[in-house]
């Protein structure tokens, strides 16, 4: 079981240790899981709004544009059909849900697989303190430079809802705040460093310790 210091924000000194628990950070890295989990994520954003119209959906055409025989021309028999500009659209894109599933099992070790990777890397740190007061993203600011974590991409997981912290680290491009609920592998994997709350240690046992289903 992993050991590692707890920082104090603002003291810029350790706040004592605590035991990362080895079911979520020292699990297998696997990382056909993590394709599979990042698609899977990525294809549910897709809105799936993009919409054509075939030969039925267009106006007009209700009568053949000339007679059958006679004219020397190619015979046609609506003005909708896909040849005509302004006719209907052959096999195009529909309404449609691009979202498919993975096993529970299968998502929770591709969390762990990201958590252990990152922990591997040396790139956790926790912290104790990160809540706000107010909403105020220069303390944000100030609050990551003093844990070492200035001009990095930072992932700042939390155990419940803070809106001071979540809303005042909105406005920093390379920074974002989860609470452990929404943890996810896409967000792992795209920050560089991770700065977890201590108090969120728990939370996140509760979610992914489990040793059962590992």
């Amino acid at each position: 079981m992993a050991s590692v210091q707890v920082l104090g924000v603002g003291t810029k000194q350790p706040a004592g240790s605590v035991e990362l628990d080895p079911v979520i950070f020292e699990a297998p890295v696997r990382p056909h899981l993590f394709h599979a989990e990042v698609r899977r994520q990525l294809a549910a954003r897709r809105a799936g709004t993009h919409s054509t119209k075939n030969r039925s959906g267009v106006s007009g055409g209700g009568v053949k544009p000339w007679r059958q025989k006679g004219t020397g021309r190619a015979r046609q028999g609506s003005i909708r059909s896909p040849q005509w500009a302004g006719g209907g659209v052959v096999f195009g894109p529909v309404p449609r849900d691009y979202g498919h599933k993975l096993s529970k099992k299968t998502r929770r070790a591709a969390l762990r697989g990201a958590l252990s990777l990152r922990a591997k890397e040396g790139a956790v740190t926790v912290a104790q303190g990160l809540a706000l007061d107010a909403y105020k993203t220069k303390r944000v600011v100030e609050m990551l430079a003093g844990l070492g974590l200035a001009e990095r991409s930072v992932l700042i997981v939390i155990g419940e809802a803070d809106l001071h912290l979540e809303t005042s680290a909105r406005n920093l491009p390379r920074v974002s705040v989860l609470r452990v609920a929404g943890l996810n592998v896409y967000d792992v994997l795209r920050h560089e460093r991770m700065l977890i709350d201590r108090g969120a240690l728990a939370a996140l046992a509760a979610r992914l310790g489990k040793a059962e289903d590992a």
